[in-house]
């Protein structure tokens, strides 16, 4: 009697902690997701391409210039990251396309002649 009470108890809170992980993870009008981070988080998946002072075009990846432990790459960041590699004379300009992904849903980001534009 005391394993099967035991069972019982287990199965019971398992199904409670099941349920209260899936409740806070439903959408709430105008968020994605409940959880803090999910719900307050701005993130750009961007390509971007850096133009040289002799005219050359190479490819820049935003997400090595984020300080360590950084993961996500806000619109903040990527200006800040966009400036710096101007203003170091690293390149001319900078261009390139992306998504932003935040509470408000998708929408597109632009980088034109150095300047980060969300649509």
């Amino acid at each position: 009697m005391p394993g099967s009470v035991l069972s019982a108890a287990q199965i019971a809170a398992t199904v409670a902690l099941v349920a209260w992980m899936i409740s806070g993870f439903t959408r709430l009008p105008g968020r994605w997701l409940r959880w803090k981070m999910f719900c307050r988080g701005n993130f750009i998946i961007v390509t971007l391409t850096g133009t040289t002072k002799d005219g050359r075009t190479e490819p820049i990846s935003a997400y090595s210039h984020l300080t360590p432990g950084s993961f996500l790459l806000g619109p903040p960041q990527l200006v800040a990251i966009v400036n710096h590699l101007v203003r170091s004379g690293r390149y001319d300009r900078i261009d390139g396309h992306g998504r932003l992904l935040s509470e408000r849903g998708e929408q597109r980001v632009e980088v034109r002649d150095s300047r980060v534009v969300v649509l």
